[in-house]
């Protein structure tokens, strides 16, 4: 990971969006780093260059609109050295629905799913034309426990482990690498927009953004599909999915199982 190419990076102007920028600056990549808040993207851009002597291009784009979104498909379908595509935009809730007004939700939706569906669309023909290249997912613990939070994100981000889950299967015979990274509580920003400040959760539960991003990099180092890193025990989630694949080839039948028999 040191030859000098392109990592694009969304959400990439604080937390943990804005450590994977140092990350693969550091690591000697020119970013796109694309996020909406021009003045503080514009700054990250400049103390990454200086700091690293690496090219940073910073896009200012807001994700949930669709004009908008479609000029960042245009850069990763036009910019052939685009090696790395870090879908990390996002913002979460803490609300329960019948607090979350549904104007809310919908953005909530178009940034957290729909955007990453559509750049990485842009990005895998590309990839796949030059044998090269690899998409991490920032998804979360909520992919797997959507009842921790408000369902909208829950779903928002299962729709993320599931699409990784379907990609990583589709390109396994390719030389198109995927991860998807589920971060626990973690010290950024999120908390302050999803209406629970982290100063309120307990300090035993929150990792600090960089350990997250260096851990999960580390995963990613070492060939690791799916990144945990507050996960003590990497038992638990093999089990879990050792349980999912067990199920797969019961899920579909022609007749309801004999549980249902006096239903039938």
């Amino acid at each position: 990971m040191t030859t000098k190419t392109t990592a694009l990076i969304t959400g990439a102007s604080s937390g943990i969006g804005a450590l994977y920028a140092d990350r693969f600056a550091a690591r000697g990549h020119d970013l796109i780093i694309v996020a909406r808040n021009e003045a503080r993207l514009t700054a990250h851009a400049d103390a990454l260059s200086s700091r690293y002597g690496v090219s940073v291009r910073p896009v200012v784009a807001d994700l949930t609109d669709p004009a908008q979104l479609r000029e960042v498909e245009a850069i990763l379908a036009t910019d052939a050295n685009i090696e790395f595509l870090i879908n990390n935009a996002g913002f979460g809730s803490a609300a329960p629905l019948t607090g979350s007004p549904v104007d809310e939700m919908e953005r909530m939706i178009a940034i957290n799913a729909t955007a990453p569906m559509r750049l990485t669309y842009a990005a895998v023909p590309q990839f796949l034309a030059r044998g090269r290249g690899t998409i991490i997912n920032i998804a979360s613990i909520v992919a797997i426990a959507p009842e921790i939070l408000n369902g909208v994100y829950g779903g928002s981000k299962s729709f993320i482990l599931a699409f990784s889950h379907s990609l990583r299967k589709e390109l396994a015979d390719t030389p198109v690498r995927v991860q998807v990274v589920l971060p626990g509580a973690t010290g950024t920003e999120f908390w302050d927009v999803a209406g629970l400040p982290v100063d309120n959760l307990p300090k035993e539960w929150v990792m600090p953004a960089a350990a997250l991003v260096d851990a999960a990099l580390f995963d990613l180092d070492r060939g690791e599909y799916v990144s945990i890193p507050s996960l003590m025990d990497e038992g638990e989630y093999l089990a879990f999915e050792a349980a999912r694949q067990k199920m797969l080839p019961h899920l579909s039948n022609s007749t309801p199982a004999d549980r249902y028999r006096a239903a039938v």
